[in-house]
């Protein structure tokens, strides 16, 4: 038989059309968070405890998401495979999860604005993700262009957790939760610009100030998880207007940036 005709060996074949296991596990872990928020929301009164283990969920989804991509790339194992599953699950994670549970808290007693609200919020993060597929290549890795969605989801996940932990009724929160929710979504498919943290490597050398910066940092989440983790939800929140608000005003620089 000729060389070029040769069978591809099994060992090949296997190899071509597996996939990486470990960024992939993480990444079906995170899915499952998603997945186990949502299951949870649809159950939840203010009496059974379930809105902050949705919320808590989506959190977990957030750290794990986090996780995958950077696993990824230290063991050599990125796929495009990978980002698509990826990009899938965060629309899972970030998008529905967090969507659904601002409706069972709270959106639910808005009527019809209330399930349009929640649906900007699904709408804007599906955008916000084929936007970010598509602009991979040649966006500027320091920064998202608009809110990133796992930080949207994480918003509307720790302001839940710190309701729920307080048994509160969401129709009395109603008020706060429908601007939110849009907003959060409108800022999902804004142009404005949002550190990423990416130049961030956890393989490299930092200064000992640095890791016990880290360590108090831990402390003061364990104080208090879901406050702690709600001031630095908005922090971040409002850190993209600010700073583009504070680029318009230097000197110099052009009114239409």
């Amino acid at each position: 038989m000729p060389a070029d005709k040769q069978p591809v060996s099994i060992d090949r074949r296997a190899q071509r059309r597996g996939i990486y296991l470990l960024p992939n596990l993480i990444t079906t872990a995170a899915l499952l968070a998603g997945f186990y928020s949502i299951v949870n929301a649809m159950r939840a009164t203010p009496e059974n405890g379930l809105f902050v283990v949705a919320a808590i969920s989506i959190i977990v989804a957030g750290v794990l998401d986090g996780m995958d991509g950077r696993v990824a790339r230290m063991t050599n194992t990125q796929s495009e495979f990978g980002v698509q599953f990826d990009s899938l699950s965060d629309m899972v994670s970030f998008g529905v999860a967090p969507a659904i549970l601002s409706f069972s808290f709270a959106l639910q007693y808005g009527g019809k604005v209330g399930w349009i609200a929640a649906f900007i919020f699904v709408a804007c993060a599906a955008l916000r993700l084929a936007r970010f597929n598509v602009q991979t290549e040649t966006a500027d890795k320091r920064f998202f262009t608009g809110l990133a969605s796992p930080a949207a989801a994480g918003t509307v996940a720790a302001l839940t957790w710190t309701l729920g932990d307080m048994a509160v009724d969401g129709r009395d929160w109603l008020v706060l939760y429908l601007p939110l929710t849009a907003a959060l979504g409108g800022l999902m498919v804004s142009n404005v610009n949002y550190r990423s943290f990416k130049e961030l490597d956890p393989g490299s050398k930092v200064p000992f100030v640095a890791l016990a910066a880290v360590v108090v940092v831990y402390a003061v989440i364990s104080l208090d998880p879901p406050r702690v983790l709600l001031l630095i939800a908005m922090i971040y929140l409002f850190s993209g207007p600010a700073e583009w608000a504070l680029g318009r005003l230097r000197p110099g620089k052009p009114s239409g940036n």
